[in-house]
């Protein structure tokens, strides 16, 4: 299916459904896809993203993924408060990027158009784009800070990983590019080439603990995890926040565009969600099948031991290892900001 083909799908279903909710103030694309063109054939590893935009100050609960005219669509609601401030969104490093260009697909106010505007005129200035890395730098922190040691294990798993991976997001940021999710270290080391930083990516890498493993090592824990994700969408009626990524239909993205970043080469930059959709499947299964959790846990303890953490101090061990590493992720990122011939 071509990027044009799967937009349409999406916008239709915005129009038909979305557009009819009560409060419904527009809607836009974001994600991966925002900047690719239209005749080009998506992965069977990416979906189209579509943020809704609601006047309610609490939006509904996101759809997630879902199957829309042989399209995969992940839908998120968004509060307009959120984009009421444009000061708020170009410091925003989640919101800023998807706005930079015009992705909307209904503006019934006008008031997203004019946002889109400005967000658009003043993306690239120094200012913002410093303000977005150091928006990113504080949620690692935030983040790390926080862990809560008495958490389920795979919940301290998961509370320590997304932190240490938006390290490549500050990067990310800095070069002015998408902070994808899934393919974010993947990104992180094309940038980090491009500038002539390619030396610093193994650094990345190993705060992740994965520097070391090998191609066969990671297909070995990407089979476990199949098991484990099979399992998980046979047993699964609790709903959580990242529910539609663990289904038959989100399967092509969490097993086989892993494989599919392995086969290529990039064995090390499959490991983040590897490990985070693990983690997710384990929360999943231990309120809806505790059993099978147990019975599948050494799989996941396995590839967390690979990376080098087999105890909640270790976890704070590592948790400060990224933080003291802060100031050296953030030379780099002013070397970048330096010589970002886009930015003004």
């Amino acid at each position: 299916m071509r990027v044009g083909t799967a937009r349409a799908a999406a916008a239709e279903w915005v129009m038909q459904h979305a557009s009819t909710e009560a409060g419904f103030m527009g809607a836009y694309f974001s994600g991966s896809t925002i900047g690719l063109p239209d005749e080009l054939v998506m992965s069977e590893a990416s979906d189209i993203d579509v943020v809704v935009v609601t006047e309610k100050a609490e939006p509904p609960p996101k759809i997630g993924k879902f199957v829309y005219r042989t399209t995969l669509i992940e839908i998120t609601y968004l509060s307009w408060n959120q984009l009421a401030s444009i000061e708020d969104v170009l410091t925003s490093y989640h919101l800023a990027g998807s706005l930079r260009m015009d992705t909307i697909i209904s503006d019934p106010t006008g008031k997203l158009r004019r946002v889109q505007t400005q967000v658009s005129q003043h993306f690239a200035e120094r200012v913002w784009v410093r303000r977005r890395c150091e928006n990113a730098r504080q949620k690692i922190e935030y983040g790390l800070r926080a862990i809560d040691i008495s958490a389920p294990w795979h919940d301290q798993i998961t509370a320590w990983l997304f932190p240490t991976g938006i390290t490549t997001h500050v990067l990310l940021v800095a070069a002015l590019r998408n902070p994808t999710v899934r393919l974010r270290y993947l990104a992180a080391h094309n940038v980090l080439n491009e500038y002539g930083h390619i030396d610093f990516y193994p650094e990345l890498l190993r705060l992740l603990g994965c520097d070391h493993l090998t191609p066969r090592h990671v297909e070995h824990h990407l089979d476990e995890l199949a098991r484990t994700f099979d399992v998980t969408t046979a047993k699964a009626k609790t709903q959580f926040f990242f529910s539609t990524d663990i289904t038959i239909t989100a399967r092509p993205i969490a097993i086989d565009g892993s494989r599919e970043l392995i086969r290529a080469g990039y064995h090390r930059e499959a490991l983040f969600w590897i490990v985070a959709t693990f983690a997710r499947c384990h929360k999943i299964l231990a309120v809806d099948a505790p059993d099978l959790q147990l019975q599948l846990a050494p799989a996941f303890d396995a590839i967390v031991a690979d990376l080098g953490i087999t105890s909640s101090d270790s976890i704070i061990r590592r948790a400060e290892n990224v933080i003291h590493f802060l100031p050296r992720l953030w030379e780099t990122t002013e070397d970048l900001l330096l010589a970002n011939p886009g930015i003004v």
